[in-house]
């Protein structure tokens, strides 16, 4: 620990301890944080499964601030709608209607961004999904499609699209609450999300020499249309006991998830990797703590 990071330091050491706003990594370059420190524009971003939900917001918030966004998906008609989106915003868009477990049409589309735009600075494993099932009733083309599609493919996606991050960039991977705790219904999803966090930990040391940094974000249930039959079958969100169902008194919204993955693309986040975001609402704080609606009180 640093002399002035202790309680018993002296006051000559406290003093004379260098400013942290010159010191930056590799370079004598005072650093400052302003309206710049967020803004993305010139750079290219791809958004995988960005046809509606978290995906949408994110594609939607990179373009707003500035980046050129390709996405993809198999939703066609709502991919067109979101790419309508981000043209409105003033951005270049560029769109796939494809499945990002097909390994050919992915290396296609990364090859199309290539030839379009000569690199890429940020990538968005977004793309995911499951449904709700005990382990022990997925079949075996059950599991080794959950697996592809929420593991997988994350691993191919981001292996293609590295030799475009020429300049260095970031990598965020959509996890989920679920890849930090049990998944009763969601066994194979689960271990999948989990599968992911750990990937990008090693991912973020494996790239930090191409200066790509690579994290996650977790979000809890965020109402999303893609979401709305997993949460029936689940009765998550249903609110029909006295539980709350998270400790933040508001419901997620996917722009909370965007807001999380624009920082971590930004220079703001800039000596951040291999780590993971929590967008829960404090539910992986409460690690098993519920709070009742009739009179506040926090039970175990």
């Amino acid at each position: 620990m640093p002399l002035w990071g202790c309680m018993g330091a002296d006051r000559s050491e406290v003093t004379a301890r260098p400013s942290p706003r010159a010191v930056s990594a590799g370079s004598t370059v005072a650093r400052m944080i302003d309206r710049d420190s967020i803004a993305l524009d010139g750079r290219y971003a791809l958004v995988t499964g960005g046809a509606r939900g978290i995906g949408r917001a994110t594609a939607e918030a990179l373009a707003r601030l500035g980046a050129s966004v390709a996405i993809c998906d198999r939703l066609a008609p709502e991919m067109a709608d979101a790419a309508s989106a981000i043209e409105a915003i003033g951005a270049e868009v560029l769109t796939a209607e494809l499945d990002v477990r097909d390994e050919e049409a992915v290396a296609a589309f990364v090859a199309e961004i290539g030839d379009r735009w000569g690199r890429l600075d940020i990538v968005v494993n977004n793309a995911g999904g499951g449904f709700f099932a005990p382990v022990l009733d997925v079949s075996t083309k059950g599991r080794a499609a959950l697996i592809a599609e929420n593991f997988t493919q994350v691993a191919d996606v981001t292996t293609r699209c590295v030799p475009l991050m020429v300049e260095g960039g970031s990598v965020v991977n959509i996890t989920s609450i679920e890849g930090h705790r049990a998944g009763p219904g969601f066994g194979i999803y689960s271990a999948m999300k989990a599968g992911v966090e750990n990937l990008t930990r090693t991912l973020a040391l494996e790239l930090s020499q191409r200066r790509i940094r690579v994290n996650a974000v977790a979000p809890d249930m965020i109402p999303t249309p893609g979401d709305a039959d997993l949460a029936e079958a689940a009765e998550a969100m249903s609110g029909a006991d006295d539980w709350a169902m998270m400790p933040w008194p508001d419901e997620g919204h996917p722009d909370d998830v965007a807001g999380a993955v624009v920082w971590l693309c930004s220079p703001l986040s800039r000596f951040v990797t291999g780590t993971t975001v929590h967008v829960d609402g404090g539910t992986s704080a409460a690690a098993g703590w519920k709070r009742r609606h009739s009179d506040g009180v926090w039970v175990l």
